[in-house]
């Protein structure tokens, strides 16, 4: 290794070592690995200590790895010598640029971009729902080292929120709300925002002891949310991979299915009617199986005849029938905009919250076979698993 990639890694270990790290970026691979395209290194307190937080970055995916800070200036170090031509270390005292040529390398100093180092800790700060130096949001892409939200996740940093604010009331005003242990499940968890969110709320906002479980049937995700759980110390955490239908989801107090597609969300709602889970909370997608059987009634035929209402009428009936199959299951149900629809057009949010004072069942029964009838819909998933 010549001087300006051991002076590299030189400042790079002095940086660390003295409490100036900010963070560290390898770029422009040239080396064997398949589709790696960048290593971004940050510092992150855990229960086990201090230790260095690897993200390897390559096209479709992300690996997240933690290492004892020995181990990881020497994983680093490896990787300059493997092929990477490019490094930048941003430190509180200033920042270093690596560049390496085929025949020789560079080293250039300028001020730095960073004046503090980010906060490394787990702790929150309890006046915020979520504290947006939270380090998984960091890692997930939400929010820069400093904190401050990404310029093209301000939507999802305010979708978090709105969901945290809602599970957070439904748990108040349920039978939860004596409960000191919950076990919340996410089924189809996507990359775990929301998910993480959910635990982080719960375990250290409210104190809970709590056990979070994300289902989701990409592989990659389910690897990289599992690595940035274990990095995070959130150790109530942990996401499987697998399919919304048939899942054996045991004991749960919450249940959580955003953006299920069309009837994945009907098995979604089942499986937390079948686990007499206190909350219910889903975000519909998609409503094709109704779509395809709906026969507008004769007064509605003209307005119907037009594909946009056609949908849009798909939409609510499917959304309202599941409604008040949860009314009859004896739950108390609400239906809004979840986030407004100018950030998404998928926006519909159901609650629904298990009460002894929920409508009749016989009253939403009724309703459930007129409805049925009136638009000709002979087969809706829900209303046929909970027959």
């Amino acid at each position: 290794m010549n001087d300006a990639k051991e002076n590299f890694i030189l400042a790079f270990r002095e940086s660390l070592d003295k409490g100036t790290f900010v963070r560290l970026s390898l770029g422009n691979y040239k080396g064997h690995e398949e589709h790696l395209q960048k290593i971004i290194a940050r510092i992150v307190e855990t229960k086990k200590g201090r230790r260095l937080f690897l993200q390897y970055k390559f096209t479709t995916r992300d690996v997240v790895k933690t290492h004892d800070i020995a181990e990881g200036v020497e994983i680093v170090a490896k990787a300059i010598a493997d092929g990477f031509r490019n490094g930048h270390l941003f430190t509180s005292e200033g920042d270093l640029q690596l560049d390496i040529g085929k025949r020789s390398s560079r080293l250039n100093v300028g001020k730095p971009t960073f004046k503090t180092p980010p906060s490394a800790e787990h702790d929150r700060r309890k006046t915020r729902l979520i504290d947006k130096d939270a380090f998984y949001l960091k890692a997930l892409g939400i929010t820069s080292d400093s904190g401050e939200v990404m310029a093209r996740q301000h939507d999802k940093w305010k979708q978090i929120n709105k969901f945290v604010e809602i599970l957070a009331g439904l748990y108040d005003s349920s039978e939860l709300r004596e409960k000191e242990h919950l076990r919340i499940l996410d089924m189809g968890s996507g990359k775990g925002y929301l998910t993480f969110a959910a635990y982080d709320y719960f375990a250290n906002v409210r104190g809970l002891k709590v056990e979070v479980t994300g289902i989701e049937r990409q592989k990659e995700s389910v690897r990289l949310c599992n690595d940035v759980a274990i990095a995070s110390a959130f150790e109530g955490l942990a996401f499987i991979e697998g399919e919304i239908a048939g899942q054996d989801v045991g004991e749960t107090d919450i249940l959580i299915a955003l953006h299920a597609c069309d009837t994945a969300t009907d098995d979604a709602i089942f499986a937390g009617i079948s686990s007499v889970a206190s909350v219910i909370v889903v975000a519909p997608c998609c409503h094709r199986e109704v779509r395809t059987q709906l026969k507008p009634p004769t007064e509605l035929a003209g307005i119907l005849k037009h594909h946009m209402m056609l949908d849009r009428m798909a939409e609510a009936l499917t959304d309202g029938l599941r409604s008040l199959v949860l009314e009859r299951e004896g739950y108390i149900t609400r239906m809004f905009e979840f986030v407004s629809s100018e950030h998404t057009p998928k926006n519909t949010m159901i609650t629904a919250r298990r009460h002894p004072r929920a409508a009749s069942s016989r009253q939403a029964a009724g309703q459930l076979r007129e409805i049925a009838e009136r638009y000709g819909i002979t087969n809706q998933r829900l209303l046929r698993l909970t027959q």
